[in-house]
C-alpha cells in the first residue's frame, strides 16, 4: 500500500494516477471525504486527515511501503511560519507510523535557505523531514508546466501570454505528470539512507518558448508580456492573494531571475519525457474559459 498525499492536487494527483497505473493498491490522504469520489471509483482507498493532526496522518500512513509528502501551497498566513508548523507534524506522524519510505515533493533551487521566495519554504520542509524515513528521497522537479494553465484562457482570448518570468530565460521546468511517473517510480526502487533528485523537462524552457507551444497548439500567434516588477504586488492583491503569501510567491520570481532556481551540484539529476507541445496541449483541452490569474 502507497499512501499519497496531496491527490486532488496537479503532483500528488499525477502520483496517484501513475502508482495505480502500475496496479499498486493506493490510499489518498484528503481533507474530506466527499472528495475522494474520484478516486474511489478509480479503486483507490481514501482516508481523511488534515497534515497539521499528527494523530490522524499517522493512522493514514500507518502500514504504508512507502509515501508521497509534500508540503501544500500557501493560500493564507505567513508561508514559512506555516511550513515549520505542517512539517513537524508530518515528521512526528511519519516516525509513529514507522513508514518505512518517503519520497517528499521539493523543487529546483531549494538548497538556498533565503532569496528563493516561497521556495526557501521547502529549504525548512526538507531540514524538517530529513531522515523521516529509512529510506528518504526529496524530490526536486522544475517550474510546473501545468502552471501556466492558470493563463491559458487569457492566452486563448487575447494571444498573449502574461509571465513573471522574463520571456527569454531558459529554466528548469517539467510536467506534473512527469513528476507523478518520477515519484512512482522512486517508491519503487530499493534503496536506504537520504537521495535528492532534481527533474527537468526533457529540456530547459523559457517563456517564449511556452508561447510559441500556445502558438503552435491553438494555430495563431501569441506572445508573451512580462509583467513589469513594480505591478506585480497589485496584480496579485487584486486577484485577493493574501500580502504574505504574495510577497513569497514574488520572491521566488526574483530568485530565478538571479539564477538561483538551479540544480545543486552533486545531485541525481533526471530528465522527463514530456515535451513542452504535448503539455500544452493537454492545458488548452481542459481549459475553462473566461478568467484568468498568472503562474
Amino acid at each position: 500500500m502507497y499512501v499519497v498525499l496531496g491527490a486532488n492536487g496537479r503532483a500528488g494527483g499525477e502520483a496517484a494516477r501513475a502508482l495505480i497505473a502500475q496496479g499498486k493498491a493506493v490510499r489518498v490522504v484528503l481533507r474530506r471525504r466527499e472528495q475522494g469520489e474520484e478516486w474511489v471509483a478509480l479503486g483507490a482507498e481514501v482516508a481523511v486527515a488534515s497534515i497539521e493532526d499528527a494523530d490522524a496522518m499517522a493512522d493514514a500512513l500507518n502500514g504504508a511501503s512507502g509515501a508521497f509528502l509534500l508540503n501544500p501551497p500557501p493560500v493564507s498566513g505567513d508561508p514559512y511560519a506555516r511550513t515549520e508548523e505542517l512539517g513537524a507534524a508530518l515528521a512526528d506522524a511519519a516516525r509513529r507510523a514507522r513508514l518505512p519510505k518517503a519520497v517528499i515533493l521539493s523543487s529546483i533551487g531549494a538548497q538556498h535557505a533565503s532569496g528563493t521566495g516561497v521556495i526557501a519554504t521547502l529549504n525548512r520542509f526538507e531540514a524538517r523531514l530529513d531522515g523521516v524515513a529509512p529510506a528518504t528521497a526529496f524530490l526536486r522537479p522544475g517550474y510546473f508546466v501545468e502552471n501556466w494553465g492558470d493563463v491559458a484562457a487569457a492566452v486563448m482570448a487575447e494571444g498573449v501570454l502574461p509571465s513573471f518570468l522574463e520571456p527569454s530565460q531558459k529554466i528548469p521546468m517539467v510536467s506534473t505528470i512527469d513528476v507523478g511517473r518520477t515519484s512512482a517510480a522512486l517508491l519503487g526502487e530499493d534503496w536506504t539512507g537520504k537521495r535528492v533528485l532534481e527533474l527537468g523537462g526533457p529540456e530547459d524552457w523559457s517563456a517564449g518558448d511556452v508561447a510559441s507551444a500556445f502558438a503552435a497548439v491553438l494555430g495563431r500567434p501569441v506572445v508573451p508580456l512580462p509583467v513589469p516588477p513594480e505591478r506585480r504586488a497589485a496584480l496579485l492583491a487584486e486577484q485577493g492573494v493574501p500580502a504574505e503569501v504574495a510577497a513569497a510567491l514574488l520572491g521566488m520570481y526574483e530568485g530565478i531571475a538571479k539564477g538561483l532556481f538551479v540544480p545543486q551540484s552533486g545531485n541525481e539529476y533526471r530528465r522527463g519525457a514530456m515535451s513542452l507541445a504535448t503539455a500544452i496541449a493537454r492545458l488548452v483541452a481542459t481549459v475553462e474559459p473566461p478568467g484568468s490569474a498568472l503562474p
